[in-house]
């Protein structure tokens, strides 16, 4: 084989480590309200995630572009995929570090700086900035608030309009609609980060030289990255789980359908309209938040929010940190 072809490999082999990372790192963005509501049991929610991830990852062919040919301008030859490469192993180490302190952080953004460091590194990269900042920052600015403002007034509408109903019969009402929620919120979250590998495996077609176009996703690709997604969905990440479900505030039935409503509806609109990459974390956890702040201020445990918040900061300059460290041990291999 030639040395492009087992870089290339090389490359695709350490993205779908990623998105099988992203998916057990990620999995409670989808499930964590369901379960902790006993709306569904966790393997069932597992399993409702993981469908609904491999059929969004069949919608986000926008964010891939965007991820793929908007982000950083590679040097040319097989040095861009030891950047691509070293990037990536950024992202991978951060989710890995999260996912054990339990913090639900954003692999999108944990994959963005990853790039971002490593292409610093390289001779003749680009990063491009201004788009970082329109398709990235802004975003990542905009979207929590978005989820915690709609989650606070769609929670406000559903206790308006419920007000006089019995609470057993509603929440067992809401406990059916949670089945549709999370499957939307799941869908949602395919679009988004399935999406984002498939960016990653055509960036690194393309300048391996196996495909001409920036922003072709051949079918293959559509169908690895979503199983390898859903894969990791299945696999679950219960510490983030836990974090998500139980730490923040004490959801019930109609809060977490709230919550879940909310986030998608972000998401949604966001890869099919804005076609920008968003974080799934950042929504839910901000959707979670307001809707918990329509009980009481007190009820959100703002301790545990910001400890998430620092990670949500901290996120991207320290995936940045890990892979340029990773490109100086692997710039001699390519």
């Amino acid at each position: 084989m030639s040395p492009e072809l087992i870089a290339v490999l090389a490359v695709i082999a350490v993205a779908m480590a990623f998105d099988y990372t992203n998916g057990f790192h990620d999995a409670a963005n989808a499930i964590a309200t369901s379960v902790s509501t006993r709306a569904l049991t966790p393997r069932i929610a597992l399993a409702l995630a993981a469908v609904g991830n491999f059929v969004g990852a069949h919608f986000g062919a926008g964010v891939a572009k965007t991820v793929g040919d908007g982000l950083v301008t590679l040097p040319t030859g097989i040095e861009s995929l030891g950047v691509v490469f070293a990037g990536v192993l950024g992202a991978i180490a951060w989710n890995l570090i999260t996912w054990y302190f339990g913090l639900p952080s954003s692999s999108s953004h944990a994959l963005f700086g990853g790039l971002v460091g490593a292409t610093l590194f390289a001779n003749d990269g680009v990063v491009q900035w201004g788009n970082i900042i329109e398709k990235v920052i802004i975003p990542m600015v905009l979207s929590p608030m978005v989820g915690l403002v709609l989650g606070f007034l769609l929670m406000l509408a559903i206790l308006w309009l419920f007000r006089k109903g019995q609470p057993g019969k509603l929440n067992r009402g809401f406990r059916w609609a949670q089945t549709a929620s999370a499957a939307a919120m799941s869908v949602g979250h395919g679009m988004q980060d399935a999406a984002k590998t498939m960016g990653i495996i055509v960036l690194a077609l393309y300048t391996g030289g196996f495909q001409e176009s920036k922003t072709h996703i051949p079918g293959w690709v559509f169908w690895t990255s979503a199983a390898m997604l859903a894969a990791g969905t299945y696999a679950g990440g219960w510490r983030i789980i836990r974090t998500l479900g139980r730490k923040i505030i004490d959801l019930g039935p109609p809060e977490g359908f709230a919550a879940e409503t909310v986030a998608s509806a972000v998401l949604y609109f966001n890869a099919l309209v804005l076609k920008a990459p968003i974080s799934t974390t950042h929504t839910i956890t901000s959707a979670i938040m307001g809707v918990g702040a329509t009980k009481r201020l007190s009820a959100v445990r703002w301790n545990v929010a910001g400890n998430i918040v620092i990670a949500w900061i901290i996120t991207f300059p320290a995936a940045a940190l890990i892979a340029c460290l990773a490109y100086l041990l692997v710039r001699p291999l390519f």
